[in-house]
């Protein structure tokens, strides 16, 4: 049985931060009604007016409240919270719903102890094997790991049988050329052009359905082929390696030592990607991650130096390299790599920020200057050691903001000991929310801090007529006054805020549903958890709606 302590956090998906085992008393939890609240809560007051789309449904077509744990896990993995907490939180909705007694109450029918439906058992399976499995065994990620994997041993083996000549003189460039293809997979530079590409390319409305979800499917699904690429790398150069072994008399000492040092970072690269390692320990993959492709890349150099200058026939290295040098792809394909890998690095900047703490629970940091709807940024408090991805809130003119629910060390640190700068990429990047400006109408599906991403395409024009659906916890105690009238001043068709803490646990799957059908929406796009946005996808494809959340490795 697997240690559920092993899973604390986890911020794998691009730019969706989230946590598998939240804190107990996390803002973000939607946590069941408590006994006192079912004899007591009968009447709940709507803060809601003629004027303003902030609402809370409490029973309606549109929700249909569920304490099944299909529903729990939007906005909380763990649902069974401290004994202490649950008592504080019942005191306080207590006070509030007498408070509510004294004005016009709006009365629900009252359900007894007996008629709650009964919580229904935790399923099995650990959170890693949700994340990896309970996605399917045919996604498109791993469709585009199994081709990209297929085709590399396929002219593998056509090389090594002699029926790829090209491919046995050249198996190290086959090698750097799949180091290129999973660069350009993961540079955040190359995407935002592709993304940009892709939204004016297909975000036309005579464009077919099935085109742009295809499209977006592939684009959220690149992590396919920068993983099938990354494999193919170490097959590639290892075959390179034995070439050379077996012919050593025409090569170099240094040659082989420095080949043999690549492929050793690239398999501890590897290995540090396996999603268990990944999962488990998330920080020590990205150390690894960065500085062993660093030091590889510089190896790199060294080899393309070595092989391109080294003379089989004197055993010497000549000093004609330049001439020699820009004919050869090897120097092409690893001047490429290194200036998409350098690109980010550059635009690093650290820049003031402000930073408010609506309460414990969660943070706003602010910046200078608009951001486009659907784009999202990163931050650090030290950018050697560790970057962190959040959604970009803005209206596209003068600044712009994050929104950091307190789930970890670095945004716990962001309320109690808020810096007064920060490290930012300055060059933002694209990612599933930002094709939502591919479609005509969409409907945003968020639950907790997910809200941020998405709030730009009500605060701005957007080529896409969208529906906002957000379920979190205490909204205005835990997200602030300010995240609250963003969400105020739009049609009550428009914008559906469910709060648990006044409402309860929705079932939101069945909300997505009924939201996309009322709204005529092409897609749903959904920014929650794993389970959560499983359920939501899956909800929405089973009644025909085209829909999709961040998948592990997006």
């Amino acid at each position: 049985m697997e240690n559920p302590e092993k899973f604390r956090r986890f911020s794998s998906c691009r730019g969706v931060a989230f946590e598998i085992n939240p804190q107990h008393a996390s803002p973000f939890a939607i946590a069941a009604p408590s006994e006192d609240e079912r004899r007591i809560g009968t009447k709940v007051w709507l803060p809601w007016n003629q004027r303003s789309s902030f609402k809370v449904f409490l029973s309606s077509d549109l929700i249909q409240r569920s304490m099944s744990r299909a529903s729990s896990h939007f906005c909380d993995l763990h649902v069974e919270d401290d004994e202490e907490d649950d008592s504080v939180e019942e005191e306080e909705e207590l006070e509030e719903i007498k408070d509510v007694e004294m004005q016009k109450p709006f009365a629900l029918p009252s359900t007894s102890k007996r008629e709650q439906p009964a919580k229904a058992a935790r399923k099995g399976g650990s959170r890693l094997s949700i994340i990896l499995l309970d996605q399917g065994l045919f996604t498109v990620y791993k469709r585009l790991f199994v081709v990209c994997l297929t085709l590399n041993i396929t002219a593998l083996v056509l090389a090594a049988t002699g029926h790829f000549p090209y491919a046995k003189r050249k198996a190290a460039l086959f090698s750097i050329g799949n180091i290129l293809a999973l660069t350009l997979c993961r540079s955040e530079a190359f995407l935002r052009v592709v993304f940009w590409l892709a939204v004016n390319l297909f975000g036309w409305s005579w464009v077919p359905l099935r085109l742009k979800t295809a499209t977006t499917s592939l684009l959220q699904s690149l992590g396919g082929i920068h993983s099938g690429c990354g494999i193919s790398s170490i097959a590639w150069l290892l075959y390179a390696l034995i070439l050379t072994l077996q012919d050593r008399e025409n090569t170099s000492h240094e040659i082989i030592g420095v080949a043999s040092a690549i492929l050793s970072l690239l398999f501890l690269s590897s290995l540090a990607a396996f999603p268990l390692v990944r999962h488990l320990h998330h920080n020590i993959f990205e150390r690894i991650h960065r500085f062993a492709g660093w030091t590889a890349l510089a190896l790199l150099w060294g080899f393309v130096l070595l092989t391109i200058s080294y003379d089989p026939k004197s055993k010497s290295y000549n000093n004609l390299l330049g001439s020699r040098l820009i004919k050869e792809e090897e120097f092409w394909f690893t001047l490429a790599i290194s200036v998409l890998i350098i690109i980010p690095w550059v635009t690093v900047r650290r820049v003031p920020v402000k930073i408010t703490a609506p309460s414990g629970h969660a943070s706003i940091i602010k910046f200078e200057g608009g951001v486009k709807s659907g784009i999202l940024g990163r931050i650090s408090p030290s950018p050697l050691s560790e970057w962190h991805a959040f959604g970009i809130i803005s209206d596209g003119k003068k600044d712009h903001m994050m929104l950091a629910g307190a789930v970890g060390d670095f945004t716990k640190s962001l309320v109690s000991n808020p810096p007064s700068h920060l490290w930012v990429r300055q060059v933002h990047f694209a990612g599933l929310p930002y094709l939502v400006n591919m479609y005509d109408k969409v409907v945003l599906v968020a639950t907790g801090s997910g809200i941020c991403v998405f709030l730009s395409f009500l605060l701005q024009p957007s080529s896409a007529d969208v529906c906002l659906v957000w379920v979190a916890k205490g909204i205005e105690q835990n997200f602030g006054k300010e995240i609250k009238e963003m969400v105020s001043g739009f049609p009550r068709e428009k914008v559906i805020v469910h709060d648990t803490a006044v409402s309860g646990r929705p079932n939101v799957s069945q909300m997505s549903v009924d939201a996309a059908r009322k709204w005529g929406a092409e897609v749903v796009i959904v920014t929650s958890n794993p389970e959560g946005s499983r359920d939501v996808v899956n909800s929405c494809k089973a009644a025909g709606i085209a829909a999709f959340g961040p998948i592990w490795d997006s």
